[in-house]
């Protein structure tokens, strides 16, 4: 019986999150091969249930080249099913690009050349940078968007020209470090230089071509996930000033709200022929914690993961309960012991109720978001296999 020899691990794995890609995948496939000449590699197409010949026109390269299929159930978006297929990686230089082409397959090299010197630890092919260059056909309103998302990520980015490059490279070690990843959209590249603990970014300029074929994957929707993984970013980067600068703007929406509702019953009071200030108090502040509970369903919806308390609702209406229960004290005792203008019984007693929020919130570890604040013993541990990447739950 012959003995059959191990086939070795790829130097390279490549990883392209597929949907709808067939016509482009027979173009793409060659010119990867030939920018990896002599190198040993794997492509990994990370596909999302297409409905066209993806898989098939997979099947037959496969025959040709190094290719491997991976079929999953689309969850996450592309920035899913790139993280997948990094899981599902053999390579120790990990390179992701689009399947469409507008990601030139020979600039390959160049991303992982200073990978390999240890002059950074994520390139990125970035259009922005000196020398890099777009199509000449993109409208001034793509123009525009494109530059406005590129402004907000700066912030978590750091210095990077591009950091919305669906274009990069890294190294396995780097990442292993990754932590704490919550996959939305489709700015992947963003995320892991958050969260894989990146110190030497470097840009590589590339042209940045037009689609050849098949539909664009961007639309509104993809726009409205790209502002959400912002603010996951964000408090990543920044986990104390952007948790308080979340809770002061949920909280100056909710008093805009409320004091419109008390301006509203002081009005429906005078006209009936009585002004009752408590009860106006007390329709006000219900209103706002309506206001607020919206910004709470839209940080636990989100971030439900990383949720500190299992039960953050009712935690969360326990706190409101509280808070109401001190503005209407508040309103009360204010109307029979001071002689104050509305207005000043209004700032009263929301001052009130919002300093018990706060207080009472830090005392049981329940921001406006009901999101842990430090980072979990177990989050530190080293990782050891492709599971350790993903997002881990808090015990009940």
């Amino acid at each position: 019986m012959p003995i059959t020899q191990p086939v070795p691990a790829p130097q390279i794995s490549i990883i392209v999150p597929t949907l709808n890609e067939a016509e482009n995948l027979p173009l793409l496939i060659p010119q990867i091969d030939a920018a990896l000449t002599h190198r040993t590699y794997e492509i990994l197409f990370v596909d999302d249930a297409s409905h066209d010949a993806t898989p098939r026109i997979c099947a037959e390269l496969a025959r040709h080249f190094p290719v491997r299929l991976i079929v999953r159930q689309p969850e996450n978006g592309l920035s899913g099913a790139v993280l997948h297929g990094l899981r599902q990686a053999k390579g120790e230089y990990l390179v992701v690009m689009d399947a469409d082409l507008q990601h030139p397959p020979h600039s390959i090299p160049q991303l992982l050349a200073p990978l390999q010197t240890g002059r950074a630890d994520f390139i990125i092919g970035s259009r922005y940078a000196a020398a890099g260059t777009t199509d000449t056909d993109w409208s001034l309103l793509r123009q525009l968007n494109s530059r406005a998302a590129t402004l907000l990520a700066r912030p978590c980015a750091g210095p990077t020209r591009d950091p919305m490059s669906g274009f990069f490279a890294l190294k396995r070690e780097t990442f292993a470090r990754a932590r704490h990843l919550t996959p939305m959209g489709y700015k992947i590249g963003l995320e892991l230089i958050c969260k894989c603990g990146v110190e030497r970014p470097l840009e590589i300029p590339i042209h940045f071509a037009t689609r050849h074929a098949g539909h664009s994957k961007l639309s509104v929707r993809q726009q409205v996930k790209y502002i959400e993984h912002l603010s996951r970013l964000y408090d990543f980067v920044f986990p104390r000033a952007v948790p308080a600068l979340k809770f002061l703007l949920a909280t100056a929406s909710a008093w805009v709200v409320g004091f419109a509702v008390y301006l509203l019953a002081l009005a429906k009071g005078a006209s009936d022929g009585l002004v009752a200030p408590p009860p106006a108090i007390a329709c006000a502040y219900a209103a706002t914690i309506i206001a607020t509970a919206v910004f709470h369903l839209r940080y636990t919806r989100t971030q439900r993961a990383f949720q500190i308390r299992p039960r953050a609702w009712q935690n969360f209406t326990l706190i409101s309960l509280c808070e109401w229960s001190v503005a209407c004290a508040a309103a009360i005792a204010c109307s029979h012991r001071l002689a104050l203008s509305p207005l000043d019984l209004f700032l009263a007693c929301f001052c009130s109720a919002t300093l018990t929020r706060f207080v009472l919130r830090k005392t049981f570890l329940h921001d406006l978001r009901g999101l842990r604040k430090a980072i979990r013993p177990q989050d530190t541990r080293p990782v050891t296999s492709p599971d350790d990447l993903r997002p881990v739950r808090d015990a009940a």
